[in-house]
């Protein structure tokens, strides 16, 4: 209808100019036929006598009038008849015209034109009518434009009409499938055309998209599925311990049995506190940045805990960065953690600066990551099966939680190539040091597993099974 409506306009447009452009050549055509029949009929006069009955010039109705206002020639349709009007021009001018509805002997309304003739005897007068020229010219041209831009309109209405209907069939089909598309149906796609360039890329976009939410739609189904065991297998054992000690009071070692249930919370607690975590980056909490000598934070962190393998150190001194430390050290212990449960024998954690980015290095020498997992490991709730296989209490979350604080300091962390086993790198851009750095390192952080973690309390380590947060996370995806 757009098309039809502006199709309408144009050649509306361009029919008025046309009309008009055509009433005025038939309007110089009319002045012509009418200055003809003068140049004609003049010299008989003068010459005269004059016959009583003119030529019809072309549809030209012509009197002549003597000094005395008698009618003395007139073409045939006039003959016999008194003047056809009354006026004539003022002394100045020998032409004077006027248009009559109609003139005195004819029928309809006719331009008039009154010249005059001088003779002996006096003023003669010459009237002359001709039909009166519309603007539009005549009837014909008229229809002509009228005809022309119905079929212009018409044709350009139904080739719009056809070429719309066909563009449009595939965005329905696209529109139609993805009303029809529901959590139960995350498989379908949209129809992609062969053809419009500009349809087939949206329909390839949405494909991409339904893509990516089925495939985080099944992350999310078996991070549900993870959780809820992770989540309910503790609390059953905690549940059945509990309700045996309360049947046998008597026969219970109720130290024993306390240090269980105690276990098994510090897990839940562990798992909610990552999901605590990733809540708080997901808000894009503010980072309490402070100048940090990153290879002191490192030392102090290896040098609190103890782990079941050897840890190689390699850290350069005086690399600042400016970070929140609770969280830079929340991601050292996770890639500390992970290390460890995958490594043989060693650890290799490594401080240098590259240029201004400051580089941390986690390196085991255990089985590694294939490079096509390399990627995956880092999506939230994600846990290869050798990680199941080794912890299979994990939620799959400390990774996550690692590459997101590491963006949150406008940094990276990936895995790269090693001779054996995985290598986990972060970098993050370096800053000016403090103004007056501490150089027995009191201006470092203080350990986060003694304390809290992004202001969530960590499980106490004990004499007991110590369940930390990296070990309630999981494997080498964790």
């Amino acid at each position: 209808m757009a098309t039809g409506v502006v199709a309408a306009l144009v050649c509306i447009g361009v029919s008025l100019l046309f009309l008009m452009f055509a009433g005025g050549k038939e309007a110089d055509h009319s002045q012509a036929l009418a200055t003809g029949t003068w140049n004609r009929v003049v010299p008989l006069i003068r010459q005269g006598p004059l016959p009583s009955v003119l030529h019809d010039g072309k549809g030209v109705a012509i009197q002549v009038l003597d000094a005395h206002d008698r009618v003395v020639s007139a073409t045939r349709q006039l003959v016999g008849k008194p003047p056809m009007a009354a006026f004539r021009s003022t002394s100045e001018d020998v032409r004077a015209a006027r248009v009559l509805c109609p003139p005195a002997g004819l029928k309809g309304c006719m331009t008039v034109v009154s010249y005059k003739i001088y003779q002996l005897d006096g003023v003669w007068l010459l009237y002359l009518a001709v039909p009166v020229v519309p603007w539009y010219g005549d009837t014909t041209a008229l229809f002509l434009a009228i005809g022309v831009s119905l079929l212009v309109v018409t044709m350009m209405t139904a080739w719009a009409f056809r070429d719309l209907t066909k563009v449009l069939f595939p965005v329905n089909a696209i529109r139609m499938e993805l009303a029809e598309i529901t959590a139960t149906g995350l498989h379908r796609r949209v129809p992609v055309p062969g053809k419009y360039e500009e349809i087939k890329c949206l329909a390839e976009t949405a494909n991409d998209t339904l893509d990516r939410l089925e495939g985080a739609y099944q992350q999310l189904r078996r991070f549900t599925s993870d959780a809820s065991h992770d989540l309910r297998s503790p609390i059953t054992a905690m549940r059945a311990q509990l309700e045996e000690a309360l049947m046998y009071p008597r026969d219970t070692d109720w130290p024993k049995m306390t240090e269980a249930v105690l276990t098994g919370v510090e897990r839940l607690q562990a798992i909610v506190t990552d999901l605590l975590a990733l809540a708080r980056l997901d808000a894009g909490a503010p980072l309490l940045r402070d100048a940090t000598d990153l290879g002191r934070l490192v030392d102090a962190e290896v040098s609190h805990r103890t782990y079941r393998v050897e840890i190689v150190k390699d850290l350069a001194r005086n690399v600042f960065i400016c970070c929140d430390r609770l969280r830079i050290t929340r991601v050292l212990v996770n890639l500390l953690d992970n290390a460890e449960r995958h490594a043989t024998s060693k650890i290799t954690v490594s401080v240098r600066a590259d240029g201004q980015t400051a580089t941390l290095e986690v390196v085991d020498d255990g089985a590694g990551i294939a490079v096509e997992h390399r990627e995956m490991v880092f999506d939230r709730f994600t846990r290869l099966d050798a990680s199941r296989d080794r912890d299979a209490g994990g939620t799959g979350l400390g990774l996550a939680i690692a590459r997101e604080i590491a963006e949150a300091h406008d940094g990276t962390l990936t895995i790269e190539d090693s001779e054996r086993g995985a290598r986990f790198v972060l970098r993050l851009p370096v800053c000016d040091p403090p103004p007056a750095a501490d150089p027995d390192g009191s201006s470092e952080t203080r350990s986060p597993s003694a304390g809290a973690d992004d202001g969530e309390a960590r499980p106490r380590p004990s004499a007991r099974k110590s369940w930390t947060i990296s070990n309630a996370r999981g494997g080498r995806a964790s």
